[in-house]
């Protein structure tokens, strides 16, 4: 895992890479919450997350938390106290910026899997701000995580924009994600097919139930 860290993106067998699943048109799906994850020290965990999960599921995540940054386990699985997923996470951040910059398609998701605690929803709230965090302005994170997956999947006509006959599935946001991406998790109103849906009440219905299954 430490090697990951020293890979260069911009040159070499890496960069060509790159060049070479650009030329064949192949997207890539970003998912970095599931990586953040097990970076010692990162995220904060919010009390949202541990409220939607089960008791269950909310204990084994955090032992997992707690055994990611043990320096014991480090020092026998890496021959050092410091964890290498640091260094491999900042590296797979700029493989994306790279990915994009050669005109890769990137597109946005969160795979609920790892050690748990990257929950659909509002692991992909997280996925758009790790990808400003990443180095893309917020309106290129939205973009990548709203247009770019509706035209892979050949549903650019319907949704991934807002746009006259398209398809209404909306959510408001109090604030402007578009200066201050953190402000995508104060989610007020969910629209699915035009109807309106208080998220507040959305994420009760699910509260402690999360990875029970």
């Amino acid at each position: 895992m430490s090697y990951i860290a020293d890979l260069d993106v911009k040159s070499g067998p890496v960069h060509d890479m790159i060049l070479d699943l650009v030329k064949r048109h192949v997207a890539i799906t970003s998912t970095l919450p599931v990586f953040e994850v097990e970076v010692p020290g990162r995220p904060s965990i919010q009390p949202r997350v541990l409220e939607a999960l089960s008791p269950d599921a909310r204990d084994r995540f955090l032992a997992f938390k707690v055994r990611m940054g043990d320096t014991a386990r480090l020092k026998k699985s890496y021959g050092t106290e410091t964890s290498p997923m640091a260094g491999a996470f900042k590296k797979e951040m700029e493989f994306e910026r790279e990915f994009v910059k050669q005109g890769g398609t990137l597109l946005a998701g969160e795979d609920p899997t790892g050690i748990g605690g990257d929950l659909a929803g509002f692991g992909d709230q997280r996925e758009v701000e790790l990808l400003v965090e990443a180095g893309f302005t917020p309106l290129e994170a939205i973009h990548i995580a709203t247009y770019n997956g509706a035209q892979y999947l050949g549903d650019a006509a319907k949704v991934g924009t807002i746009a006259s006959g398209k398809q209404a599935d909306l959510v408001v946001v109090k604030g402007d994600p578009s200066q201050k991406i953190e402000d995508i998790e104060n989610v007020e109103t969910v629209f699915k097919d035009g109807v309106g849906y208080d998220s507040a009440k959305l994420i009760d219905s699910v509260r402690g139930i999360a990875g029970e299954r």
